[in-house]
């Protein structure tokens, strides 16, 4: 098994650039958010401003409320990836639309787009029930990107032998889904999954509170509990929610995470077993459980065994390669055409309302769009510097994993924006302090896109090769350069692409802050959507919105799809 350099066969649409496909999509989204603004028009102008308690003892009945939504959200986010990156992964004609589309949806800034849900289902649903929902939908926003791009990128480069081995056994989609696609992308989506919920917990204040103008909406949790004390500027309410975020954090990592890992150490491609595999104490529990051997026996193998049954007679076995995508029924044609008419439709009534805007404010725009890609590119450039190396040693070295994995993923989950007012006040005195906390923060959220899949990537390297490195007596330096790097290669583009969306999301809380009722901001896009969203500027808020999206958009087509381009072509294991 090598490091292939071979041009990928399954097709990669490596001519594909920013074209119809995209401008489509951008249009789209347009015609979404000016929907949503429409129904959100429609909302009563106050909403009563619920109470959150700061009383230690309702932590418990927060967390679990919290939990409950993270999890709803998770199992859409889940479901969401298996779908939609294995059609974007396998019919070239879907995949020039929903890779746009995805770049797209992942460049959405989530607080920008919570008052278009928000807002808009409170129209039409009650308001307990529209809040819940945008709760739900709002950190699905927040775990889902890096899970679908980690699941086509590993999609993309299964192994060419491993794919001739399918199609000689005849294996119909399930099975081939079952055992060779889950199997091979099951490490990177763990990974991504505890990054996911890292992501969810970043944003999760965002998502439990949120005012515009008068209208006030909170659900009861750790986020806004956070939330609440920060705003009061309650230093021991604010240590009680992150310690109680904590040991939610742990128990899920000891139950949940931990259990995970050790399962998916066999799924490694090696010839050579692993000195020090992942270990679980709950996973050795459950393992000696006769309670759970009774299960799989009596309930769980044969449902396994009816429900590959039944697959087996409705599905045919796929073809080796990805399918050039079938003939069109009129049908199609026609419900196409009615769906881009109403997009066309909307984009207009989208457009006609950016028209209304002046030009100071493109202005202020433009000004806003730059100065945050600085940030941008500064956070994403000091999360490499550290985040390789120490991604590496943790990949690498199982018994620095079982110290720093669980570290890790407790500092990646408390959200910097409960404790982010502590540091603007320490850094506002200093020159440029404003932009050093906005860099910071960004960095907070960055950084842990980038760890995540490079401890995913340096775990998935065989045990083998890395023999093979030491028995030819290659130097540090020649192993990274001929095995490390090209194997974290292209889960350093996954995580950089997320990270990339990552820092500019965090755009939005990190150069815009309330703190004890006084308002620190700096110029950005991201104040700008934080203002206009507070002030109830729709106009201001789409202009804004769309132009980050655009711009993170061409930066992934041009650039970040390359780089993938590059990973599928060079970069596999094989």
């Amino acid at each position: 098994m090598t490091l292939s350099t071979r041009s990928f066969s399954m097709g990669t649409g490596s001519e594909r650039r920013f074209g119809f496909a995209d401008v489509l999509v951008l249009f789209g989204l347009a015609a979404l958010l000016y929907a949503g603004i429409r129904l959100a028009l429609n909302a009563p102008p106050a909403v009563r401003e619920p109470v959150i308690s700061l009383q230690p003892q309702v932590l418990p009945w927060y967390a679990l409320r919290s939990v409950s939504r993270m999890f709803v959200a998770y199992l859409l986010s889940m479901a969401f990836t298996l779908i939609y990156g294995r059609v974007a992964a396998y019919n070239r004609r879907a995949e020039q639309v929903l890779i746009p589309l995805l770049d797209v949806l992942q460049s959405v800034p989530i607080l920008s787009f919570l008052p278009v849900v928000l807002l808009g289902l409170r129209a039409i649903l009650p308001e307990g029930l529209a809040a819940e929902l945008s709760s739900v939908v709002l950190i699905f926003t927040s775990q889902v990107w890096n899970l679908t791009f980690a699941w086509y990128q590993s999609l993309r480069t299964i192994p060419k032998e491993l794919r001739e081995a399918s199609a000689i056994f005849r294996l119909n989609t399930w099975f081939q889904f079952k055992t060779l696609e889950l199997p091979f992308a099951a490490i990177a989506l763990v990974w991504n999954s505890m990054m996911s919920w890292a992501g969810g917990w970043f944003f999760l204040m965002a998502a439990e509170i949120f005012t515009v103008g008068e209208q006030d909406y909170r659900l009861p949790g750790l986020g806004a509990y956070l939330h609440e004390a920060a705003n009061q500027g309650n230093i021991p309410a604010i240590f009680w929610g992150v310690l109680a975020l904590i040991l939610t954090i742990i128990i899920l990592d000891q139950l949940v995470w931990r259990p995970l890992m050790a399962w998916t150490e066999r799924f490694k491609l090696e010839m050579v077993e692993n000195d020090n595999p992942p270990t679980s104490w709950f996973y050795n529990l459950i393992g000696y459980s006769r309670i759970i051997h009774w299960l799989n026996q009596k309930i769980f193998t044969p449902l396994n065994e009816a429900i590959d049954a039944r697959l087996a007679r409705w599905l045919n076995p796929p073809s080796l390669t990805p399918a050039n995508g079938r003939k069109i029924p009129w049908g199609e044609i026609i419900l196409g055409l009615v769906f881009i008419g109403v997009v066309l439709y909307w984009g207009a009534q989208a457009l006609r309302l950016l028209f209304n805007l002046s030009l100071s404010s493109w202005s202020a725009i433009a000004l806003g769009i730059g100065a945050t890609f600085l940030r941008v590119l500064i956070s994403l450039l000091i999360a490499l510097a550290w985040t390789i190396p120490v991604g590496v040693a943790i990949g690498t070295n199982p018994r620095l994993a079982s110290l720093f994995q669980p570290l890790v993923q407790v500092v990646a989950s408390v959200p910097a924006t409960a404790i982010f007012p502590i540091f603007v006040l320490l850094l506002i005195q200093l020159p440029g302090g404003v932009n050093l906390s906005a860099i910071l923060l960004m960095l907070m959220g960055t950084q842990w896109y980038l760890l995540f899949n490079v401890i995913a990537g340096a775990s998935a390297i065989p045990q083998d090769l890395r023999y093979t490195a030491r028995l030819i007596h290659l130097s540090k330096w020649q192993q990274w350069r001929t095995l490390i790097l090209p194997a974290l290669f292209p889960y350093l583009v996954t995580g950089m692409i997320t990270a990339s969306g990552g820092a500019w999301n965090a755009s939005i809380v990190s150069e815009y802050v309330t703190f004890g009722g006084k308002i620190v901001k700096t110029v950005g896009i991201g104040a700008l959507i934080t203002q206009s969203t507070a002030q109830g500027d729709y106009s201001l808020l789409l202009a804004s919105t769309l132009t980050m999206v655009v711009t993170v958009v061409l930066i992934n087509r041009l650039f970040w799809r390359r780089m993938y381009l590059l990973a599928e072509e060079r970069y596999r294991m094989e």
